[in-house]
């Protein structure tokens, strides 16, 4: 479970951070939101994909365990 917290708080720190980053962009108002709602999109996207993965390899090492204990 730690390796979850430690992912999830990498990916919440490069969310921040690009997020600040973003911010403070000599952009227009108009882009700046346009760049936001696509950043906050690929991390969704790549937050789900992580999610996915740790539930693939948790369920996998359930059933090892099982055939295991069988």
């Amino acid at each position: 479970m730690e390796r979850g917290k430690v992912i999830l708080g990498m990916l919440a720190g490069a969310a921040a951070g690009s997020l600040i980053g973003i911010l403070f962009a000599p952009d227009k108002g108009v882009d700046t939101r346009k760049k936001v709602v696509h950043k906050g999109g690929e991390y969704v996207d790549n937050l789900k994909g992580k999610v996915n993965g740790l539930l693939r390899n948790g369920s996998k090492r359930q059933e090892t365990v099982s055939e295991a204990a069988a």
